[in-house]
């Protein structure tokens, strides 16, 4: 099954609506004449609508940078499904590496975004990692494979394109480090594994597992050159027009 590559920018907590609806169009702009592929943004929620405005008439997605669980009620600060939908979006990103670790979102508050955001009509972009420590005590798999059975506890995945993973050593975010194309393709091929255990095997086929730690256009061709790397989920170089581009404009090797 021939998956197709999404390059997603995670622009975190960036961007005022100035700054992000002229990133927007300059990103639209390096994305024209690559039908190929898939280009997603995740920018602020407070932009997210200005943003949507600015992409209309282009295939660019939007992605919230998280979701609840609920459609309505009383959760201050948070944003729900039907919200997201409401400005444009249809994917969400949950358990990002900074939720976990900053925030405190254990997997069990992973899994309830992303059955939420699944029961409520959007893709969720579920992150994964390990660090640096997992990593030297040779515990990665292990790690990945126990986020991801919590994750999905309850989830019965038939549509491989419901849901997108991403591979995010912890090590390697905003730190310059990077995982070799090695390491990635290992890890990549290790949790499409999993997946067949889990799922069918055409859901395995099928699912995008991206990968995200410090990608920058120098590495991309690389990276995406690996069989089961099918996208990248981009940080600090998302905020760059001409160093997304470069992202999303990716040549694969061979």
């Amino acid at each position: 099954m021939t998956r197709r590559p999404l390059i997603a920018g995670n622009w975190k907590m960036h961007t005022i609506t100035v700054e992000a609806v002229g990133l927007a169009c300059r990103v639209a702009h390096a994305a024209r004449g690559y039908a190929d592929r898939d280009v997603l943004l995740a920018p602020p929620f407070t932009v997210l609508a200005a943003v949507a405005s600015e992409l209309i008439g282009t295939e660019i997605l939007l992605a919230g940078q998280n979701v609840h669980w609920e459609v309505s009620g009383a959760f201050t600060g948070e944003v729900s499904p039907a919200m997201l939908r409401d400005v444009g979006a249809g994917y969400a990103i949950v358990g990002h590496s900074e939720r976990r670790h900053l925030f405190g979102e254990d997997d069990a508050m992973v899994n309830r975004r992303t059955v939420g955001a699944l029961a409520h009509g959007l893709i969720p972009i579920l992150c994964i990692g390990e660090t640096l420590e997992q990593r030297e005590q040779g515990e990665t798999m292990a790690v990945l494979t126990d986020q991801v059975k919590k994750g999905l506890a309850g989830v019965t995945l038939a549509d491989p394109h419901a849901l997108v993973l991403a591979y995010e050593p912890v090590w390697a975010i905003g730190t310059g480090r990077t995982a070799t194309s090695a390491q990635a393709q290992e890890v990549h091929a290790g949790l499409r594994s999993l997946f067949v255990d889990l799922f069918e095997k055409q859901v395995a086929e099928g699912v995008r597992i991206l990968y995200g730690g410090s990608v920058k256009p120098d590495n991309i061709d690389e990276l995406m050159s690996c069989q089961d790397i099918d996208g990248v989920l981009v940080g600090g170089a998302a905020l760059s027009a001409e160093s997304f581009g470069r992202i999303l404009q990716f040549r694969q090797n061979g």
